[in-house]
């Protein structure tokens, strides 16, 4: 009768386990949705041709580049080339202080504009600067007043982003069409064994952010932001948000609080980048200093159900440990490769990664803990994060903030 008890126990502990791990893995496929692709088959709605600016161009391309000798050269390879087949857009480096060769990089490619930024001044990120001073550039280069250029469109991408052919042409094409900001999120491409694991981080940042639902994202992604030249100075620019280390999620917030629309498109065929190349320390680093900012503008229903489901994860491998111990092996496993064929799937859509990626999910799942807890330490007790060589100082950024406010 006594010996009945603890059985009884461990079936009911059992039973809740497995309704945990399949409302999790439910829900995996509910928050991550359905997020739209740049497909260079989707084509804008006619519209009437932009107003051409005094140098009769229509877009502008701004890139903020620190560093960045190692992949700038590809996407200028990408642009230049592309230029016989599109609009010739105005090609804008920043070159951040760089101490490699990024800027004799950016020199040796014709028709590329290199500008550097100044000091960076107090309360400033590096990239916000580098961002602002680069439309600042176009604005000198083009002849333009802040009253002008409405109808310029204004494409900021990250130095290790990669662009097929077309690929401009379908960014501004659908920011012409539906505008406001435009996000695109470049699929993944993962090399080496140690870039596997930001694999939970894309599938992640997408369901946090919202982007595979109707209802308006939560932020953006940064490595490809377009919008017109009149929606980025009613909204301040990078000016407005030049405190914030999540500088494309707080962007993404001022264009909805100025009634301007953000959309959120993946990659897939057109866009991809490579995006901790230089080893496990940057990749740490860059998971690090974007994660915590990112969960606190997620919404409390999809965080909720994120959270549920990455430990769901953690259950499930939980679960495959008892059963090769002798408990249920069997059920245990095939609730683990439910998980491992759901991640499967999900990663496919957001880059590319080796096929044992799923299967040893755990390993990254526990990168995934350590990041976010290092993450929500340094952002909300340290007050200050690493990225690109500098320290940031949030405490410092605030007080710069806050004394420009009074």
């Amino acid at each position: 009768m006594h010996a009945a008890q603890p059985r009884a126990h461990g079936d009911g502990f059992m039973t809740a386990t497995i309704v945990f791990c399949v409302t999790g893995w439910v829900l995996g496929w509910v928050v991550f949705g359905r997020p739209r692709v740049l497909a260079a088959d989707i084509e804008p709605v006619a519209h009437a041709p932009a107003a051409a600016t005094p140098a009769g161009l229509q877009r502008a391309i701004i890139i903020p580049a620190r560093n960045e000798a190692g992949s700038l050269g590809g996407l200028l390879m990408d642009l230049t080339a592309d230029r016989a087949a599109t609009r010739t857009p105005l090609i804008i480096v920043v070159d951040d202080h760089s101490t490699d060769q990024t800027a004799s990089i950016a020199n040796a490619v014709d028709g590329v504009v290199v500008v550097g930024a100044p000091d960076l001044p107090i309360g400033w990120t590096g990239k916000s600067w580098a961002c602002w001073n680069g439309v600042a550039a176009a604005q000198r280069l083009l002849g333009l007043t802040t009253d002008e250029g409405g109808d310029l469109q204004l494409v900021f991408i990250d130095a290790d982003v990669r662009m097929a052919p077309g690929a401009l042409d379908v960014v501004t094409g659908q920011q012409r069409n539906i505008g406001g900001l435009l996000s695109v999120q470049p699929h993944h491409v993962a090399v080496r064994p140690y870039e596997q694991l930001s694999a939970l981080f894309n599938v992640i940042a997408i369901m946090g952010v919202g982007a595979g639902h109707s209802s308006p994202p939560t932020g953006a992604f940064g490595p490809v932001l377009a919008t017109t030249f009149a929606d980025y100075q009613r909204v301040g620019g990078h000016q407005s948000v030049r405190t914030d280390v999540a500088e494309d999620v707080a962007l993404a917030q001022r264009y909805q609080d100025a009634g301007l629309t953000v959309n959120i498109r993946l990659g897939a065929d057109l866009i991809n980048f490579r995006m901790y190349p230089k080893g496990v320390r940057g990749l740490l680093e860059g998971w690090t200093k974007n994660f915590c900012a990112g969960a606190l503008s997620t919404r409390y229903p999809t965080l909720a159900a994120t959270v549920l489901w990455v430990t769901a994860l953690g259950s499930a491998t939980l679960g495959l440990v008892d059963g090769i111990a002798g408990q249920s092996l069997l059920l245990h496993a095939g609730i683990y490769m439910a998980f491992v064929a759901q991640l499967t799937v999900l990663l496919h859509r957001v880059g590319r990664f080796r096929w044992w990626t799923s299967v040893l999910y755990p390993v990254g799942l526990v990168t995934f803990f350590g990041v976010f807890v290092r993450s929500t330490w340094r952002t909300l007790v340290r007050r200050s994060t690493r990225w690109s060589g500098r320290t940031i100082d949030l405490t410092q950024r605030a007080a710069a903030f806050e004394s420009e406010l009074t």
